[in-house]
């Protein structure tokens, strides 16, 4: 990249927006030049935004934001698009996300943390060095939709764990059924009811609405090929629990053709994504198995990859199912959040969907 794009960051006060914003710090090809926030935060700097009335801070991301960001006013929606960017982050809820993502996207390309249009049929659900073919769609969602940007979504965090550790197994095997039990970290609720501290200490949370479909469809979408969801099905049962950060999940896995542990694991430490080489938020590896049965734990293997490698141990013969069943680790607010949009941002910057306006 000669020249850093000029990024916006809708949503930038809310966690999954603050996420994003830690990821783009000091990053070497984008440079944020605008923030958007809730009519309540327009008109207030970012810094002055993300302190209560008391003057505490409310970031919460890791680290401290960079000075920078904190001086950029935050703009309401309608200034922000009006602001000369060649990137939007979305970082929004559901329902924002549905009126405003078209809006941006008939100017710019805007990757999105929502979920509000990963289900059409034209919004390919992207994880760089997993399905890359499918980023051909984006050509046909701006020639369809009239658009010059597109909308980009990347998939729910519980999502690209489960997503990452099967695509070896099914080029190698094929996947012929899944289940899935996971045990979610508290930081992928947010800041939301459900999960107050009093809710979640002592305890194991055995629902989070929506989310099993969630994991469920997407995981098809994105392992099939483009327009044909993958035929195998998915089974999930997804809990809270009392972890900080870290989605673990339990996976049993149907293969098609015969798979042992060995010969499973062996694939997937073969699994190379020599396309993430360079893209400056990209691992050294996107996925590693740990022979160590007592791994991988959300503690001590979140930050494997500085967040960004997916970690999967335990692995062993499945004879229900047929095949091969682990356990396996993803950082969620890191890999499955804010690092993993500004990752896919780097590639499809990197392969040409992306680029300043001529």
């Amino acid at each position: 990249m000669t020249e850093r794009l000029r990024t916006g960051v809708l949503g930038a006060t809310g966690l999954a927006g603050q996420q994003v914003l830690a990821a783009l710090d000091r990053h070497p090809w984008f440079t944020v030049t605008a923030v958007g926030a809730s009519e309540k935060s327009a008109g207030k700097s970012l810094g002055d935004a993300l302190r209560d009335e008391s003057g505490a801070s409310r970031w919460f991301a890791e680290g401290r934001p960079d000075p920078s960001f904190l001086s950029l006013p935050c703009l309401n929606d309608a200034q922000l698009l009006a602001q000369p960017l060649d990137l939007v982050f979305s970082a929004v809820s559901k329902e924002v996300a549905h009126e405003w993502e078209p809006r941006f996207a008939e100017r710019v390309p805007v990757i999105s943390t929502a979920s509000a249009f990963r289900y059409e049929p034209d919004v390919p659900i992207l994880i760089p060095g997993i399905n890359d073919a499918h980023a051909e769609a984006l050509h046909d969602q701006r020639r369809g939709r009239g658009w010059r940007g597109f909308i980009a979504p990347i998939p729910n965090c519980t999502t690209t764990g489960l997503a990452v550790s099967l695509k070896p197994l099914h080029d190698a095997f094929g996947v012929r059924a899944v289940t899935m039990t996971s045990l979610q970290a508290v930081s992928g609720a947010g800041r939301q009811g459900g999960v107050l501290a009093l809710d979640v200490i002592d305890n194991v949370i055995p629902f989070i609405p929506g989310e099993e479909e969630k994991v469920e469809r997407e995981t098809r979408k994105i392992l099939g090929h483009w327009g044909e969801p993958a035929p195998f099905a998915v089974s999930c049962t997804c809990t809270r629990v009392n972890v900080r950060d870290g989605h673990l999940e339990t996976v049993c896995v149907g293969t098609e053709r015969p798979a042992d542990a060995a010969a499973a694991a062996a694939a997937m430490n073969a699994f190379g994504v020599d396309g993430l080489k360079g893209l400056p938020s990209a691992p050294d590896r996107l996925l590693v198995v740990d022979p160590d049965p007592f791994r991988p734990q959300p503690r001590r293997d979140r930050d494997a990859g500085d967040g960004m490698t997916v970690t999967v141990g335990r692995m062993r013969d499945e004879p229900v199912l047929k095949g091969v069943k682990y356990v396996v680790l993803s950082h969620n607010t890191k890999l499955g959040a804010g690092k993993g949009a500004v990752l896919l941002a780097e590639w499809l910057s990197r392969e040409g969907y992306i680029g300043r306006p001529a």
